[in-house]
């Protein structure tokens, strides 16, 4: 498992799905404390059956697997430029049949935006636009069962401040993300 609670197989090569093929996903890492809550939250609420992951904030969901080595220049060079990225958890989501923490961070989204700008030949449909940050919580339920839940957690969830901690890279398998690299936001720029 790794420092932000994905689950991790082990070396790239023991996994179900070939290196060549497998995305990366690129992450802002949650601080300790609310990782805890988000995840708490998630194994409460996701199917069980269905919940592989640890909670998470995804900012970018496909890069090829050629852009490996590419990826963990940018992503070590823009976190050790930046402070960490103020956010808040600004209320509940509705995802449809699911809900998710919603997440406030122009810091962040100006962050992904510099990933996005480096990379730009190379983003998929999905990752050209700015995401609308969020830590999913609840998925493939009934849309009437993400009623019932956002119902029964709006009236306990306060606004909270917090800072991301840094920047994820996870190669994607069928059943469960590698941790490939993290890096810790350790600079003077934004926050």
């Amino acid at each position: 498992m790794s420092k932000s609670g994905l689950p991790s197989a082990g070396p790239e090569a023991s996994s179900d799905r070939p290196t060549r093929s497998a995305p990366f996903i690129v992450t802002a890492e949650l601080p300790p404390d609310l990782f805890a809550l988000a995840n708490r939250l998630r194994q409460q609420h996701y199917p069980s059956e269905r919940n592989r992951l640890a909670a998470h904030v995804t900012l970018f969901h496909a890069f090829a697997p050629s852009l490996r080595e590419e990826l963990r220049g940018v992503l070590s060079r823009i976190a050790s430029r930046h402070a960490p990225p103020v956010a808040r958890v600004d209320g509940l989501m509705s995802l449809g049949k699911g809900t998710a923490l919603a997440i406030a961070s122009p810091s962040m989204l100006a962050i992904r935006a510099q990933i996005a700008d480096h990379f730009h030949g190379a983003l998929t449909a999905q990752d050209r636009h700015p995401p609308r940050l969020h830590i999913t919580i609840q998925n493939k339920v009934t849309a009437q069962a993400a009623r019932e839940l956002q119902a029964q957690l709006t009236p306990g969830l306060e606004q909270r401040a917090f800072a991301f901690a840094g920047l994820g890279l996870h190669l994607y398998r069928e059943t469960h993300w590698d941790a490939v690299g993290q890096w810790s936001f350790r600079g003077k720029e934004g926050g």
